[in-house]
């Protein structure tokens, strides 16, 4: 085993997450989260420690950290402001909200600051386009941004002011998030709504006109499912049945 730097107390932690499941190695990713919430990113240490636990390869470990972009390989500062450029993002405004951050900031993309308090980058689709454009700080939602919004936003996180998510919690720093994601809960789940009101537009509606999902059979399928796809098997079959009869007779003529 490889010595590391990181102390015993976190060593016994990596060994907790990887005890949760039957396959040991499927803690891999939550370990790797309570790596970054000590060391502020995937360190060579962290990926050995992991890989001694684990029993694999330091090759396999690091192939993971790479693979994920929420993996970083370079320190990250107190909070990872994302902005995202996809499509619907990008038109709505995304792509200027992140050019003017880029020059406020005085970074470009997966940089951070002078202070160390504020990392930049640019994201893809965060599933939350009902709320476009939207950024995401320490991978919680701040939806309906703008230039000046985003300015503020990063400006307030700086100066240490208390901001809270859209949809979520007070905003914590990133390695306090990162020890969440490997699986400590920080007793704020709770905290904010779990969905805003465009999200639940489809649910008021169907509320409204009764319409509810099919009753299932036992089997799960949707009820009239099994007698409809008989149906369709069946049509299948005849018409297949028929292509093939049509093909011998031609075969028998060409064969005269």
């Amino acid at each position: 085993m490889t010595a590391t730097s990181l102390d015993q107390s976190v060593l016994d932690e990596l060994r907790e997450i990887a005890a949760r499941y039957p396959e040991p190695r499927s803690g891999l990713l939550p370990m790797l989260h309570l790596v970054q919430s000590v060391e502020g990113r995937v360190t060579p240490e962290g990926i050995q420690a992991c890989a001694d636990i684990l029993d694999l390869s330091a090759a396999e470990v690091s192939g993971v950290a790479t693979f994920y972009t929420m993996y970083k390989r370079k320190p990250v500062g107190d909070y990872l402001v994302g902005v995202c450029t996809n499509t619907l993002c990008a038109v709505m405004g995304g792509d200027a909200i992140f050019e003017r951050l880029k020059d406020h900031l005085d970074v470009g993309n997966d940089e951070t600051t002078a202070d160390g308090k504020v990392t930049l980058e640019h994201v893809e689709c965060n599933a939350a386009c009902d709320y476009a454009p939207v950024m995401m700080v320490n991978w919680e939602f701040m939806d309906n941004m703008t230039p000046t919004s985003a300015v503020q936003l990063v400006d307030d996180l700086r100066e240490g002011k208390e901001v809270t998510s859209t949809r979520g919690p007070r905003i914590c720093t990133w390695r306090e998030a990162e020890r969440v994601l490997a699986g400590f809960p920080d007793g704020r789940v709770d905290e904010g709504p779990s969905a805003g009101e465009p999200s639940l537009v489809g649910l008021a509606i169907a509320r409204e006109r009764g319409w509810t999902a099919p009753d299932t059979d036992s089997s799960g399928a949707a009820d009239g499912a099994p007698a409809e796809a008989d149906d369709r098997v069946a049509s299948q079959a005849a018409v297949e049945e028929s292509d093939d009869s049509t093909e011998t007779a031609a075969d028998k003529d060409d064969a005269k």
